[in-house]
């Protein structure tokens, strides 16, 4: 049975990842825009691969100065993206136009990169709008709603602006300073790989894309203009960790996870998705020991080394992270992978070596599925391998059947079928091309698989996959579709039932 307490501490996960997905929200959708200017960056600046003063933005050989692309990218162009998604997340597009209004006197009144100040100013320009708009909402004389909404989102984000300019700004700035500062000082006195005791389980809950994108790719894109690089992005996005608990998993896990271990190291490593890792750390909880270590050892190289990245890489793939090395930190960079995976693959090697009689022993529990379900057991959480579908005027708890066999509920009819994650990039595009698959090969076409983030779900769908630590967040935001929660990505049992499920309807 649950305690009273355990629901506090789910409804306090839930809440930390909505706000970080929030945050994360605001730069995921602009990865691109970070990922050019690494690559303007890398190619153009005085020190860059392929110097060109009329791009770089550094005088030429006769003493004519340029202002290039990287400086107006970095101060104007990254943060008015970042507000416009963080006021569109709020208001929509009318919240948007107001958060970039603003933002600009944040960005004139200061000297820095104003991240930190677009990912907050963004959001309350849009909030002050909302709140403005509900005062005469339904009072406007009909003709007249074009000029009141016009010339009242122009006035809002005028005094927002100028308030950005004078006092929000100047804020800020001390904010990013003082923060700054704790970063130099954990580096200084070589504690930064400390942080990878709360990045690394902070990742296992799903708080992966806020970390990295909502505090370490503001921090370190603000390094990067000072340094030319940053080791911030290398924090939470070196998939050394999760190659070797991946790997250890392949030669000494059992059942399911060491047969689809292999799988995952591709998606992984190469595909820069890390949330192919995390119900491998869920299965045996003890190897977050093994991340945690390999976190620390990649933060240690890398500050033995003083190497870095140029710009976020977003997926944390090995590929992207290569593209974006500074030129003098490719030493240092590779062995910060290497040596983080070693380090991973030796703990958890152990780890899984001490147990693997028990586990062969034990039926089923070597079996990734089950020994997850048997966690959540532990913990006082009801959970069922075959079962978590659930939806408006269904029992939670209903499960899916057997192969050929009808629903033991009702539901409404199944035409659309999103695959929600926190970002909607990463683990959802691989699971819904993996459920896409399944069903185009059982002969059904008329139903539509898509992935998105939970941010962005509706209720008009009518059934969601995610996993089982963010389905209750699903719920929220699609309570009137079917839920499915799915513990392993890439080849999951619920995928064969939804097929199942699909063809008992006759659907085709």
């Amino acid at each position: 049975m649950t305690t009273t307490s355990e629901k506090k501490s789910g409804g306090g996960r839930v809440v930390i990842q909505k706000f970080g997905t929030f945050l994360s929200g605001m730069i995921m959708p602009n990865i691109a825009a970070f990922i050019a200017w690494g690559f303007i960056t890398a190619f153009f600046i005085k020190t860059g691969w392929t110097p060109v003063p009329e791009l770089g933005g550094f005088p030429s050989a006769d003493g004519t100065e340029h202002t290039g692309l990287v400086g107006p990218m970095i101060t104007y162009l990254l943060p008015l993206l970042i507000a416009n998604m963080g006021g569109r997340l709020v208001y929509d597009t009318r919240g948007g136009v107001v958060a970039s209004i603003a933002t600009v006197g944040v960005i004139v009144g200061t000297d820095i990169p104003m991240f930190l100040g677009a990912m907050i100013m963004g959001p309350l320009a849009a909030w002050v709008m909302k709140k403005v708009d509900s005062i005469w909402d339904g009072k406007i004389k009909a003709g007249f709603e074009m000029l009141v909404n016009n010339f009242s989102a122009g006035i809002v984000g005028m005094l927002l602006a100028i308030f950005g300019f004078f006092a929000f700004g100047p804020a800020v700035q001390w904010l990013s300073g003082l923060l700054e500062t704790a970063v130099n000082w954990l580096t200084s006195m070589n504690l930064l790989p400390l942080l990878s005791l709360l990045v690394e389980p902070g990742k296992i809950l799903f708080l992966n894309n806020a970390i990295n994108q909502g505090v370490f790719t503001p921090l370190g894109t603000q390094q990067s203009v000072e340094t030319g690089k940053s080791i911030l992005f290398l924090i939470e996005a070196n998939p050394g960790p999760g190659l070797g608990l991946l790997l250890a998993f392949t030669f000494f896990g059992v059942g399911m996870a060491k047969a689809s271990a292999p799988g995952a190291i591709i998606i992984q490593f190469l595909g820069g998705i890390h949330e192919i890792y995390f119900p491998y750390v869920l299965m045996k909880p003890l190897t977050v020991i093994a991340v945690i270590a390999g976190g620390m050892t990649g933060v240690a190289t890398n500050v033995i080394f003083q190497t870095g990245l140029r710009a976020p890489a977003s997926p944390g793939s090995i590929f992207a992270i290569i593209l974006q090395t500074a030129s003098d930190s490719y030493v240092g960079v590779i062995l910060s992978v290497i040596l983080s995976a070693a380090v991973s693959f030796l703990i958890a090697s152990i780890i899984l070596r001490a147990s693997r009689k028990r586990d062969l022993a034990t039926e089923g529990a070597g079996d990734l599925g089950m020994a997850i379900a048997m966690t959540e057991s532990n913990k006082g959480k009801s959970s069922d391998v075959l079962s978590g579908l659930s939806g408006a005027g269904v029992a939670a708890g209903a499960g899916l059947v057997g192969e050929g066999e009808a629903a033991a509920f009702e539901h409404k009819p199944i035409h659309t079928i999103i695959f929600a994650c926190d970002a909607g990039m990463g683990s959802s595009a691989m699971g819904a091309t993996v459920l896409r698959n399944k069903i185009k090969k059982a002969g059904i076409d008329s139903v539509d698989v898509t992935n998105k983030s939970i941010a962005n779900l509706t209720d008009d769908v009518d059934l969601v996959v995610t996993h089982k630590d963010l389905t209750e967040r699903a719920k929220q935001q699609s309570p009137s579709a079917l839920h499915i929660s799915v513990e392993n990505f890439m080849n999951s049992p619920k995928y064969e039932e939804i097929v199942n499920l699909l063809q008992s309807e006759g659907v085709r």
